[in-house]
């Protein structure tokens, strides 16, 4: 039986290694009795997607788990329509369409159907290089620098999804908000969710205030976890969606007026497992300083954009506050259990950008035992935030020239793309033009 089941709370990144090493023999071993089939390799793209292969298991036991298996370089360098963009940071991505290497990491085997399993990778160059841009490289360098400075973190996260059917009608009329009988016409799809998603750790799903709308989140795990298995869960939705006749959206917004998010809940230990509330103060001072600037990590698209200039909850002002969600940060729990809740990331942003973004700037809170700035406000346009991040010193220094590059690089394709488009909007509005 291979024990895939993901630990809660913090988890260094050496106890990662070693339950990878477990893990890895439980499947070897039901490789060779027969019980595994197939193993699906994925790697998180920049848009919050997995690239995938499926691999017969033989294969996978003797051969990619020594050497890795390849992946075309243009997958971190591509549109949502898998299209190359053109930009100086994607060169190296785009100038051979050459083959990185996919290294399984097998602290995140999860059972796909049939005998198959899933595995999520990381991604390295030929020379054995971590591939910079990649997501999970960039979240792994950030909790490496946690560890430096012996800390721990761990993260829950919620992702909004709103449930239409395949023609955009909403299975419901109304908002869903803690509803009971109002779920009746997704219970089987929710029912069939928990069932393909078991073992991931969900804690709760619950209806969200705007028609066809739930929540589904995911227990306080390591950050690596949180965010595989929070794109795991993505999966699984869609999947179980199509079955029945639907479509789930992580649209930002659905609709003017409505809002889809990623609230990242996160918490501080040490390494022996003590955890360090008191660092919050800074730590949320770092995020709420730094917001600004990142603002193209927590809002990628056009379609965000929405979402934060006409959703209510939004979080249009930065400040924070206890137990208040109405909060850019809202301060929950007491005592060992107080976090953080960060509330700026649309359901469109790629989990592993975010909390990368919001630990490096905590970490730069901490350090620099900042306090909590005046309230400011987010840019609410993608020119104002691809400026802000143009312009950011700050942001190359939390994440790198390369990484900051490769996001604005993206946040152009996007703003170049929706330039491009002609849209039902606009034959409405120019219609009334007559």
């Amino acid at each position: 039986m291979i024990v895939y089941g993901r630990p809660r709370g913090p988890r260094t990144l050496a106890a990662r290694a070693a339950a990878a090493d477990q893990l890895g023999a439980a499947l070897r071993a039901r490789i060779d009795g027969g019980e595994v089939r197939g193993v699906t390799l994925l790697v998180p793209d920049p848009h919050a997607r997995f690239a995938s292969v499926s691999l017969g298991a033989r294969f996978f036991a003797d051969t990619v788990l020594a050497d890795g298996y390849g992946l075309c370089t243009y997958a971190f360098a591509w549109n949502p329509a898998r299209e190359a963009v053109a930009a100086p940071v994607f060169e190296p991505y785009t100038g051979t369409y050459g083959d990185l290497r996919l290294r399984p990491d097998l602290a995140t085997l999860a059972p796909d159907a049939d005998g198959t399993w899933f595995v999520v990778c990381d991604a390295e160059w030929p020379d054995g290089r971590p591939v910079g841009i990649a997501p999970r490289t960039v979240l792994r360098r950030q909790l490496e620098a946690a560890e430096e400075h012996g800390l721990v973190p761990s993260v829950g996260l919620e992702h909004e999804v709103t449930f239409t059917w395949q023609d955009g009608t909403s299975p419901t009329q109304d908002g869903l908000d803690y509803a009971t009988g109002g779920l009746d016409q997704l219970r089987p799809l929710l029912d069939s969710i928990r069932f393909a998603a078991d073992g991931l750790g969900i804690e709760s799903v619950r209806g969200e205030c705007h028609p066809g709308q739930a929540e589904l989140v995911l227990g306080h795990r390591d950050a690596l976890a949180a965010c595989d298995d929070a794109m795991l869960q993505q999966l699984f939705v869609r999947r179980a969606s199509a079955a029945h006749g639907m479509r789930a959206s992580y649209l930002a917004a659905e609709r003017p007026g409505e809002g889809s998010s990623c609230h990242v809940h996160v918490s501080l230990s040490s390494a022996d497992g003590p955890r360090f509330p008191a660092l919050l103060e800074h730590f949320v001072a770092g995020v709420l300083r730094a917001a600004p600037e990142l603002t193209p990590f927590w809002a990628p698209t056009w379609n965000s954009y929405v979402r934060l200039r006409t959703a209510p909850f939004s979080p249009r002002v930065l400040r924070w506050g206890v137990d208040d969600r109405t909060a850019a940060v809202r301060v929950a729990g007491t005592g060992e259990s107080t976090r953080a809740e960060v509330r700026f990331a649309g359901a469109d942003a790629q989990p592993h950008l975010v909390v990368a973004a919001i630990l490096a700037a905590g970490l730069w809170g901490i350090a620099a035992e900042l306090t909590a700035p005046e309230p400011a406000e987010l840019p609410t346009t993608p020119w104002q935030a691809r400026q802000a991040l143009a312009e950011s010193e700050l942001a190359r220094e939390l994440l790198g020239e390369e990484v900051v590059e490769a996001q604005l690089a993206h946040l152009d394709e996007e703003m170049a793309a929706g330039l491009d488009s002609v849209t039902d909007w606009q034959r409405r509005r120019g219609g009334l033009r007559q």
